[in-house]
């Protein structure tokens, strides 16, 4: 009788341990597969691209960026968490699944916008009160009309002073051979005399019935 008792209990003893053997061997976590994750990153509201978008693997350095027409492709592993980030949209997070049967997956990733009302902000060209107090009691007024008007007269006077101003070497030199060509333009024949010049008489009979030479009395 406890022959077989002894032969029941080493039976029952052998099974268990070989249950428990198979249990761990089927609890022990297979190492997780690289996946290539490709995808497009797009509005949720108008499916439109969204171009330039980061996506990062969450507690990596591993990242890539959306191109223009929102394609990306990265290489990850399952069970990872991607971050996707636009300016614009809310940040949205999606978990790489451990039920694959392949080592390419494809996604849609839609992205919500977010709307970020600020404060209004009024620019001022002077960082502090100081520098404002300053800057208004030490500018330029520019100048008004009676300020210009003296310019101007300025300006006529010193043209006045110029005309009289005798000329200098350069100027009395061209004079001189201004002369000097005159001379050779008549050269060998009589100069012509002014005054029977009928354009000239009739400059002057213009000019006498316009009153040009009254005296101011």
């Amino acid at each position: 009788m406890l022959k077989y008792l002894f032969i029941i209990f080493a039976t029952l003893l052998l099974i268990v341990s070989a249950s428990m053997l198979i249990a761990s061997d089927t609890d022990e976590p297979r190492p997780r597969r690289v996946i290539q994750f490709s995808g497009l990153v797009l509005t949720g509201d108008s499916l439109k691209a969204v171009p330039y978008t980061n996506i990062w693997v969450r507690n990596t350095r591993r990242g890539t960026t959306s191109d223009y027409q929102g394609f990306f492709s990265i290489a990850v592993r399952e069970r990872d968490t991607l971050r996707f980030t636009a300016v614009g949209f809310k940040e949205i997070n999606y978990v790489i699944p451990d039920t694959l049967t392949s080592n390419r997956y494809s996604a849609i990733q839609l992205m919500t916008q977010d709307t970020i009302h600020l404060a209004e902000t009024v620019i001022y060209p002077w960082p502090t009160r100081e520098q404002f107090r300053y800057a208004f009691l030490n500018t330029e007024i520019p100048d008004d009309d009676n300020e210009r008007a003296l310019r101007n007269l300025e300006r006529a006077d010193m043209k006045e002073r110029l005309e009289k101003m005798p000329l200098d070497g350069y100027s009395n030199f061209r004079h001189m051979t201004d002369q000097h060509a005159q001379r050779l333009y008549y050269a060998g024949q009589r100069p012509p005399m002014r005054i029977f010049d009928p354009f000239a008489w009739g400059q002057f009979i213009q000019a006498w019935r316009e009153g040009k030479f009254k005296r101011d009395d």
